[in-house]
């Protein structure tokens, strides 16, 4: 079975703060970009490379929540405890400072951490965790 990783979703609450952060701060580029207001649909991903996407969404925007699903999602963005990504580059460091450079709320400076990766996190202006490895 041929099978990739196609796209995967964060949510956002202010679509200019977002493209802020993604598109200026990590450099990646606007891949599409519907919709009005804050029911805008961004999706964004590393610059001049096809392949997977992160498609930033308004996080209860499904018709089928509930307003308690919807007070949830929010009070879990204003914590930070709803979602969050991964991502990898070559130069931790210079990436860490162009970020940080951006006013992002960072969680971690550049850490060996004990299970063996060197990697650095921050909040996106949504409330998500975005965690950056280094590769070596």
């Amino acid at each position: 079975m041929d099978i990739t990783i196609h796209t995967a979703c964060l949510p956002h609450d202010d679509p200019d703060a977002a493209l802020a952060f993604y598109r200026d701060a990590l450099g990646f580029e606007v891949r599409s970009d519907v919709g009005q207001g804050k029911s805008r649909r961004i999706t964004v991903g590393p610059a001049g490379r096809p392949g997977p996407s992160i498609l930033l969404t308004p996080p209860a925007s499904d018709p089928g929540i509930t307003e308690e699903e919807r007070r949830t999602v929010t009070e879990m963005m204003a914590k930070g405890t709803y979602g969050w990504i991964l991502l990898a580059t070559r130069d931790l460091d210079a990436l860490f400072e162009k970020v940080q450079a951006g006013d992002a709320e960072v969680v971690q400076e550049p850490t060996e951490q004990p299970f063996g990766v060197r990697d650095c996190a921050f909040r996106d202006p949504a409330g998500n965790l975005v965690r950056i490895q280094e590769i070596r």
